[in-house]
């Protein structure tokens, strides 16, 4: 994804919320027991990693005592942006939420130079949202992630390893094994596209002319307006296009490897398939139907979940919460709000 950067960069176009708004609580303007009051809801986390000390950038929206959702982006080496649309539909549900960016990404710290590479694993990365939900106060009695795409991953991982400070997860389009992904890619999607361009995008990725602005002009129209967001490029939210503007191309490359069409870096292997159904808090999956992930097996994926629930996007591909917006965000806030009556 990261080579969509210099496509949308003249892109500006703003997106209109679809959903009419009600006004949320007036205790959701509450800042009782937050001090982030003067940052207006930001906070720079220091967190810990075997090369020291850095900081990642978070920002709390509204308040709610009950439930507080942290977003988890994809990428990896995306940021928080591209969630934007979440103020369109969760202030008026009175769901707090709290944006994230990771290290390496956008307003937090990215560390670089000589030994820097060991930071970018899915391990060091869960202990990063722990510190995060340490620093945050949030315990099981209100804490939920939400991660999309390889912030799935991230929030499955964290699931495994910490859910006994969980109180939901949601897990938004992303299957629990990238050789499933990779896949379901070369078996359904590549076989639908046409034959002649998808030979030069893999005549590119072999020669690794992965940067050659023709990759893209291809993947463009053959496999981004068809399965990542389901709208002309030209019409792409700008939170969208500002999120893919500041992708850091290295640790996506380094983890996701630089084909569009498949993962060949460091998650080329990963693999939790057999060990979901040991995440017993509740659980959302979210699939779209023209998503570049199987929606068939994430459905699959929601009955392995001792509590787990599906949300199928019937419009919807890789970003739903845009190319099916209504879907997306109905069925995301009856699952929060059910949640947090329990």
């Amino acid at each position: 994804m990261k080579k969509l950067a210099a496509l949308l960069a003249a892109l500006a176009l703003p997106f209109a919320a679809c959903a009419a708004q009600s006004a949320p609580p007036a205790s959701y303007y509450s800042h009782a027991g937050h001090d982030d009051v003067l940052s207006g809801g930001v906070k720079m986390i220091p967190i810990s990693t075997p090369l020291g000390k850095f900081r990642v950038w978070t920002k709390r929206v509204g308040n709610n005592p009950k439930l507080a959702v942290l977003l988890l982006h994809g990428g990896p080496g995306m940021t928080h942006e591209y969630f934007e649309a979440f103020d369109s539909y969760l202030p008026a549900a009175g769901i707090e939420y709290i944006y994230y960016d990771q290290l390496g990404s956008a307003y937090s710290d990215q560390p670089k130079g000589p030994g820097t590479d060991a930071l970018w694993t899915t391990d060091r990365f869960v202990e990063e949202v722990e510190q995060v939900r340490q620093a945050l106060h949030l315990d099981k009695n209100n804490f939920c992630v939400l991660g999309h795409s390889w912030g799935g991953i991230l929030a499955m991982e964290y699931a495994l390893k910490y859910q006994q400070h969980l109180k939901c997860l949601v897990i938004s389009n992303m299957v629990d094994s990238i050789p499933q992904y990779n896949d379901y890619a070369k078996n359904v999607l590549e076989p639908a596209m046409d034959p002649k361009q998808l030979a030069e995008v893999k005549a590119m990725e072999a020669e690794h002319r992965t940067d050659d602005p023709r990759y893209m002009q291809i993947l463009t129209t053959m496999h981004y307006e068809k399965h990542v967001l389901r709208m002309p490029q030209a019409q792409w939210p700008e939170p969208v296009t500002r999120a893919f503007g500041h992708v850091n191309s290295h640790i996506y490359t380094l983890m996701q490897g630089p084909s569009e069409l498949g993962a060949s870096g460091v998650l080329e292997h990963w693999d939790r398939s057999k060990d979901l159904h040991e995440i017993t808090v509740p659980t959302l999956v979210i699939a779209g139907k023209f998503d570049t992930m199987d929606p068939d097996y994430m459905a699959q994926m929601a009955k392995k979940l001792p509590k787990g629930q599906l949300l199928l996007c019937p419009k919807g591909s890789h970003m739903s919460m845009y190319d099916d917006q209504q879907t997306y965000f109905t069925g995301l806030v009856k699952f929060l709000r059910g949640v947090e009556r329990e």
